[in-house]
């Protein structure tokens, strides 16, 4: 029961091979309360959540939308009355501005990116602010941005950012007691990553690489490691990026 008593945000659960998803599932069987946001798609999003152990509650956010941000702790307080942990899993780029298209993408379509993947990690921490007057932890997903993938294109850059902005947030609200950590996951088949043309060219050098083997399907080694950072558990941890990956990252050819 590592949450026993806590209240959490989770966003960007679709579908049940999300991340998201099985971290609000072992939230909940940890102890927590869990809250959803959803995008878009909110009758698909409504009916994933009746899929957990316990019905969850769930809030649209658009996190571009600026009166969606704004409106957030006003409906998360309809819920709970308070917030102990963020999980941060959104992003999203155009498909002009992945799979090989890094020479020829649009500031536009880069600044889509940047805003929904990178910005909206701050943004998403501002709007949660409020709730969190006794401390808390946010949590976000990264894809190892220290080198440059095939066909990630300019999602790699987003995630750089999101790594740096991660640091940063740690460094600002550290003296509110809110902890800012992401947890950097190995590739795994979620609606998100089907999104990517070409995607699928390293998963196999990554299954037969990483020195503990990895699982394209299991999301839930990584959602283990987010609701361990949500927890009491990391109370002197902020500003960092557990890899989850199979130890991928730390290996050569």
């Amino acid at each position: 029961m590592l949450l026993e008593g806590k209240r959490v945000l989770v966003t960007g659960v679709l579908t049940e091979q999300s991340i998201a998803f099985s971290v609000a599932k072992i939230a909940q069987e940890q102890g927590a309360k869990v809250v959803l946001t959803g995008f878009g798609r909110m009758s698909l999003v409504e009916r994933i959540a009746k899929r957990l152990p316990m019905e969850a509650p769930v809030i649209e956010l658009d996190v571009t939308n600026a009166e969606q941000l704004a409106g957030l702790a006003g409906h998360v307080r309809s819920y709970v009355d308070g917030l102990d942990g963020v999980v941060h899993s959104i992003g999203f780029a155009p498909q002009s501005a992945l799979g090989g298209n890094f020479l020829d993408s649009s500031w536009e379509d880069v600044a889509t990116a940047v805003h929904v993947s990178t910005y909206s990690y701050k943004a998403l921490a501002m709007a949660t602010l409020p709730l969190m007057e006794k401390g808390g932890s946010i949590v976000g997903l990264t894809f190892d941005a220290t080198i440059a993938w095939p066909v990630y294109d300019w999602m790699g850059v987003a995630k750089a950012g999101l790594e740096s902005t991660s640091r940063y947030l740690a460094r600002y609200l550290g003296g509110r007691g809110i902890r800012s950590n992401l947890v950097s996951a190995g590739p795994l088949r979620t609606m998100a990553a089907k999104s990517i043309p070409g995607f699928e060219k390293f998963e196999e050098n990554w299954v037969e690489r990483a020195p503990l083997g990895w699982a394209l399907s299991d999301t839930e080694p990584a959602a283990k490691a987010v609701v361990a950072l949500l927890s009491d558990w990391f109370p002197a941890t902020t500003g960092e990026i557990v890899h989850v990956d199979g130890g991928y990252h730390a290996v050569g050819a």
